[in-house]
């Protein structure tokens, strides 16, 4: 058996497993991913968040004295970037003295990011730049509806959808999409309605996870999505609200990149144990 220190947080309860490895010596696998973020028989997340600094990173080329945020998804495969893990990451760093804040750089599979504490608790993260796509792409729930959908690039994959009722939507299982062919590895599928000038609320089927109670890289893809249905390409600077069912969090959108400011929690430590 092993034994593994971790700590557990969440962003608008988008949940994670910390897993502090400085020095690159546990290498978790996909398997061991999986039972960890099983909800009955281990820690139970939505994905893994492993501290480990940059230097152990396979690939990485900048400075390996940052801690890098090796995050994988629920079942075990990694992903590029998460807004809400970002957030609950900077948290950990600041909780634990790795980092004395406010203004935070953090290594991920996108490049170096930051973030800050702001003095109401909330976390401001920096997205990188966003990328709405022009392709028609529809996605079709397990209830046979179809929605004509909008891609975005958050350093991740999306696929914004616009619903005119999100508590029936079918998200039990994955909804498809098509052109197939242009998510080959998988895409984040969310369902977006409009509360008022910009002010939208959203709920996400996220890839290799399902559906979570939010997706921070998902509420920007949202807001940008959005942003571009009512004011075209040449709207931005500007700033969004998005309701998800786990809270609220703030969209800055800026031609530049964009900024995700939100609540992030560690609400527990331990020791798990793995075979």
């Amino acid at each position: 058996m092993r034994s593994w220190s971790f700590a557990k947080g969440h962003g608008t309860e988008n949940d994670f497993v910390l897993l502090p490895d400085a020095d690159a010596r546990l290498d978790p696998s996909a398997a061991d991913v999986r039972a960890i973020c099983d909800r009955r028989t281990g820690v139970g997340a939505d994905g893994l968040l492993r501290v480990v600094r940059a230097r152990h990173v396979e690939g990485w080329q900048g400075d390996g004295d940052l801690w890098f945020m090796d995050y994988r998804n629920g079942d075990g495969s990694l992903a590029e970037m998460c807004g809400n893990g970002l957030r609950v990451f900077a948290r950990y760093l600041l909780d634990e003295g790795l980092d004395s804040g406010p203004d935070l750089a953090i290594a991920t599979r996108v490049g170096v990011l930051h973030a800050m504490a702001l003095g109401d608790g909330r976390i401001r993260v920096s997205m990188g730049q966003v990328r709405v796509g022009h392709q028609d792409v529809t996605v079709t729930t397990a209830d046979g509806s179809s929605f004509a959908a909008t891609p975005v690039d958050v350093g991740n994959p999306h696929a914004v959808s616009f619903a005119p009722d999100l508590d029936r939507l079918a998200l039990a299982t994955a909804p498809r999409w098509q052109p197939a062919e242009l998510f080959p590895t998988g895409v984040n599928l969310e369902f977006v309605h409009r509360v008022e000038e910009r002010h939208i609320a959203m709920r996400v089927y996220e890839r290799g996870v399902g559906e979570t109670r939010s997706c921070g890289t998902g509420t920007v893809a949202a807001a940008a999505a959005a942003s571009h249905h009512s004011h075209g390409d040449q709207a931005w600077p500007q700033t969004y609200r998005v309701d998800v069912p786990g809270g609220t969090v703030e969209v800055e959108l800026t031609p530049a990149q964009a900024f995700l400011t939100g609540p992030a929690m560690i609400v527990a430590a331990g020791v798990l144990t793995l075979p």
